[in-house]
């Protein structure tokens, strides 16, 4: 720090002059110090972007769905997909009566060379014969094979396929109760139980559970018209049928009691599922005079419509 001089003292006054002059000095000398030291340009690390670390709480956006699987039955076979809503990522597949499953994964680019295609949970793997030039109908590459006696333990966790070097997953483990009625409905039980027949109307056991409970839900069948379709609701299963699909699409799906009434939400062909009866006494489907005790709504399509209801 530069040295103040100061001119010789001449009496009381001039050393009254030094008495106030250094402490001024001192005090700028400081203010000057501390200035130089704050500059950000004269640290290097000062101007560094710090990351913040991701916080543990945070959530998805409260409107984005959450990712879940989805099974559906109907004349053709049953299908256990994931995603339910959107572009599906795999989709396992049980035609109707022939001991056979196919396991489509769409992102899947077909290799000439690879004729392999492996799926399953954990250490439990199976392989199955894939198509080298691609599934046209479904996109992506597809595997096909005899049902395997352990398909319960394949889809029993996490579920992963492997064409290749290309891998899918592993994608969230289905809910055990959609995985049970899909081994069920491709022949296969849990293990080592025998094989048992593919879901009927009177065989609905799955249907009736949630949670782990037993659902108390009267059985129902609804009608509508302006288009035609109908509904058999048996438990959280609800078989839905249309003009172009008379026998009917089984869809697993959320059942949620309401006064009077309940709310089946699902998804079906990867688009939102919802059903919701209530009490309407007289309610008519405008084709008859039969009246119905319940009146229904149904999301489908992304369409909206009504029709009514009643024990079955």
């Amino acid at each position: 720090m530069p040295h103040a001089t100061f001119p010789p003292p001449k009496g009381r006054d001039h050393m009254k002059q030094i008495l106030i002059l250094v402490p001024l000095a001192l005090l700028a000398a400081c203010n000057s110090q501390s200035s130089d030291k704050a500059d950000p340009a004269a640290d290097d690390t000062s101007s560094a972007a710090t990351p913040v670390p991701p916080q543990p709480n945070e959530t998805s956006p409260p409107n984005q769905p959450a990712a879940a699987w989805d099974l559906a039955s109907s004349g053709e076979g049953t299908s256990l997909v994931f995603p339910a809503f959107g572009d599906p990522a795999i989709r396992l597949f049980c035609p109707a009566r022939k001991g056979e499953i196919l396991v489509n994964v769409p992102a899947f680019r077909p290799i000439g060379s690879e004729e392999r295609l492996s799926f399953g949970s954990g250490s439990a793997v199976h392989a199955l014969v894939a198509d080298t030039k691609g599934d046209r109908q479904r996109g992506g590459v597809s595997g096909t094979g005899a049902v395997p006696e352990n398909l319960a333990a394949l889809i029993g966790g996490p579920i992963s396929a492997v064409y290749g070097a290309q891998n899918s997953g592993p994608h969230p483990a289905p809910p055990q109760d959609l995985a049970r009625a899909f081994a069920a409905a491709c022949g296969k039980g849990e293990p080592g139980q025998a094989p048992g027949p593919a879901p009927t109307a009177s065989n609905i056991g799955a249907c009736l559970i949630q949670d782990g409970k037993r659902l108390s839900v009267t059985p129902l069948r609804a009608v509508g018209t302006e288009p035609f379709w109908g509904a058999r609701i048996e438990g959280r299963c609800v078989t839905y049928s249309h003009p172009e699909d008379l026998q009917g699409t089984r869809i697993w799906t959320r059942y949620s009691a309401k006064s009077g009434g309940g709310t089946w939400t699902g998804a079906l062909g990867g688009r939102r599922f919802v059903l919701t009866s209530r009490p309407q006494p007289g309610c008519s489907d405008g084709m008859s005079d039969q009246s119905y005790p319940l009146a229904v709504e149904l999301t489908v399509g992304g369409e909206q419509r009504r029709g009514c209801a009643e024990p079955q």
